[in-house]
């Protein structure tokens, strides 16, 4: 089996920082929104101290909100929106936006890459990313509080690793489950 032509391993980074940008926003969204509202909290706070007359009944927000008003959730529609790149990333990564925005304003202005990097890592992290981050979005329409902020924060996290120290989760899980035999791989030298 022979490798795809090699990509400018500063090309993932560049997206990195653009994904990153956009999960902590759906984060600090999804914080602010109904999954973590209380529906009936009747209780006053006093210097840390619960006061005599406080009670807590109803729960979750999110729990008894109608879907519609869920999926309209703005943390919601960024995660959906960054979901989408994702697909977008896995289906034909060298046309994702930040793949075209990388190629044709960005790499221009750089010296050649000193080696290129085999693109099936870096779509395999594109399609973790839509895993964790799908499932937020899922698990947020099912009326599960703090599953969205949860997802994008990981997701968040490990796109941060990837763009600020070029430490790809997704790209060392593809290596792993390479070496363990799960995936394709690489022709072996005779």
């Amino acid at each position: 089996m022979t490798a795809p032509d090699g990509i400018d391993p500063r090309g993932p980074r560049f997206a990195a920082w653009i994904t990153s940008a956009l999960l902590l926003a759906a984060t600090i969204l999804a914080l602010t929104g109904i999954a973590v509202t209380s529906s009936s909290a009747t209780f006053g706070w006093f210097a840390y101290q619960l006061l005599a007359s406080s009670s807590f009944s109803g729960g979750w927000a999110i729990m008894s909100a109608p879907i519609g008003e869920r999926a309209a959730d703005p943390g919601f529609i960024v995660a959906s929106i960054v979901a989408a790149l994702f697909v977008w990333g896995v289906v034909s990564p060298a046309t994702s936006p930040w793949a075209v925005l990388f190629r044709t304003v960005v790499r221009p202005r750089l010296a050649p890459p000193a080696e290129l990097e085999d693109p099936r890592p870096p779509r395999f992290a594109q399609g973790v990313g839509l895993v964790v981050v799908g499932l937020g979005l899922v698990l947020h329409l099912a009326g599960v509080p703090l599953a969205l902020p949860i997802a994008t924060a990981a997701a968040f996290m490990a796109a941060f690793l990837n763009a600020a120290f070029g430490f790809c989760l997704g790209c060392q899980m593809y290596l792993l489950l390479q070496r363990a035999g799960v995936l394709g791989r690489r022709g072996t030298a005779a």
